[in-house]
């Protein structure tokens, strides 16, 4: 009998995230992450797609923050991705699934701020144009991406000026 090979480890996973074009990735522990229902007042009275977007936390059936992190505490871990534009975050984090997935971790989830269409068209209230890759962003499932961010040593702050480079997160989370 032949053992299995070894699954790749959340390093690999960084590593192969930092290759495919992040600025950085991190390894992370799911009790590292700070999660806070008071993102979702954020959501509410902060975004002005409160309502509209298929990954909105208002929309029918979604899981409310607390829900959320009952469900993501049950990962043990996963990585943390950081990139300059929210497309390049979503990118890597989805390709970074498809192999965690492929690698045995049937469990592979891709949180990420949703970057697939050019226009989303769920804002217009129309049927998302990709419902399997659309995704949520941190805040809207009580993560707290400020304080997790911090944590890592990772730079986030609110922009001062449209000048400043943004800094985007999505994580994979891997089981």
């Amino acid at each position: 009998m032949t053992d299995a090979p070894a699954r790749p480890t959340a390093e690999d996973y960084a590593a192969a995230a930092r290759a495919l074009g992040a600025v950085d990735a991190v390894p992370f522990r799911t009790e590292d992450l700070v999660f806070d229902p008071r993102t979702l007042l954020k959501c509410m009275f902060g975004c002005s797609d409160w309502g509209k977007g298929p990954t909105c936390p208002s929309r029918p059936g979604s899981l409310k923050p607390w829900e959320y992190e009952t469900v993501l505490r049950r990962y043990k871990g996963g990585i943390l991705v950081h990139a300059h534009d929210k497309k390049t975050s979503q990118d890597v984090s989805y390709e970074i699934e498809r192999r965690a997935y492929l690698d045995g971790y049937p469990f592979a989830f891709s949180l990420s701020d949703c970057a697939c269409c050019k226009e989303c068209v769920g804002l217009k209230g129309l049927p998302c144009a990709d419902p399997k890759k659309a995704r949520p962003a941190f805040h809207s499932v009580g993560i707290d991406v400020f304080a997790t961010a911090a944590r890592f040593g990772l730079p986030l702050y609110p922009l001062q000026s449209p000048d400043e480079e943004q800094n985007w997160y999505a994580a994979v989370f891997l089981d």
